[in-house]
């Protein structure tokens, strides 16, 4: 497929969802919205509409891709589900978690969508617009972030232009997405166990309550999943956390009673924050101050998850 020198923004209505589904099954790109972030998807069982998104985003080969799936008779397809998994399945499926599972030998997936790995990363999101795609294009879809690698992830149509730009061929105009934080990872180990691979809108207490008490400590040098890398969701300035004050060339994004340039919360709401998360990010990155502060943020349920990409946007 040729690349536009923009991509076309379309409504998400039925013509544009038949578009992008005709897009995905002669193997490009597409931005779309899912209730975490925007999603770059394109055909999981094409090595060749895979590269792609590996080739926009820059990805490293390693670094394993989500693949988003209509139901759990898909998933099935794909990987082996247990008992716990369609426990998981029927308590946050359609939803913002995702589980990593053995892959099934004939799966039918690109190589790439698991880098080599015996596991692959499913979601089954709950967004109308992500669930329409899937529903108009009848296939599996790798939909990593719609962003470069490393930096921002996007929730809003215009930051996945501004960071993709030609690279992709369509963008599904969702408006900005809900919870504005990826989905959570938990990985289901042989026998019980389980690892929480990355924080997210679904809490380790949740997934504890179903599963028993997190029963041993991920190893985070293992990439298994997206979202592990020491260094992620970068605004290109160097980023202070836990700071109540900023210095003289700090945009300073608040939450409750810290003000700053803009706040996550003024009224201390941490899912308020998640959702604005990444918007204040791009605020601040295109601030012409050299660097960002961050006020604290409270260390438990959703943010510890906020805090997770802060680390990682630091780093």
């Amino acid at each position: 497929m040729t690349f536009a020198s923009q991509p076309d923004f379309v409504a998400p209505d039925g013509a544009g969802i038949a578009m992008a589904a005709q897009v995905l099954r002669a193997g490009g790109l597409v931005a779309v919205p899912t209730e975490t972030v925007y999603g770059l998807a394109a055909r999981a069982d094409s090595d060749v509409a895979v590269a792609a998104i590996f080739r926009a985003k820059g990805r490293p080969s390693f670094n394993p891709l989500i693949v988003h799936v209509a139901d759990l008779a898909a998933a099935d397809r794909l990987a082996i589900m247990d008992e716990r998994a369609r426990l998981l399945a029927a308590r946050f499926w359609p939803g913002a978690l995702t589980m990593v599972l053995p892959l099934r030998a004939d799966a039918g997936l690109a190589a790439s969508v698991t880098a080599g790995l015996p596991t692959v990363a499913l979601r089954c999101p709950a967004h109308p617009v992500m669930r329409a795609l899937l529903a108009a294009s009848d296939l599996p879809l790798a939909a990593p972030s719609a962003n470069r690698s490393g930096a921002v992830s996007p929730t809003r149509p215009e930051h996945v232009r501004a960071s993709l730009g030609e690279a992709i061929d369509l963008i599904v105009d969702g408006g900005a997405c809900e919870l504005g934080l990826e989905s959570t990872i938990v990985a289901l180990r042989a026998g019980d166990g389980w690892a929480q691979l990355r924080p997210g809108p679904v809490s380790e207490a949740e997934i504890a309550a179903l599963l028993g008490e997190l029963p041993e400590i991920t190893d985070l040098s293992r990439i298994e999943a997206p979202g592990q890398l020491a260094s992620h969701y970068s605004p290109g300035k160097p980023v202070r956390l836990d700071a109540d004050v900023a210095g003289p060339d700090e945009f300073h994004i608040g939450f409750g009673p810290v003000a700053g340039h803009v706040s996550l919360s003024a009224k201390g709401d941490i899912a308020e924050a998640a959702t604005r998360l990444y918007a204040a990010l791009h605020e601040a990155a295109a601030s012409p101050l050299a660097s960002i502060a961050v006020a604290p943020i409270p260390a438990e349920g959703l943010g510890l998850a906020v805090r997770d990409r802060l680390r990682r946007a630091a780093a």
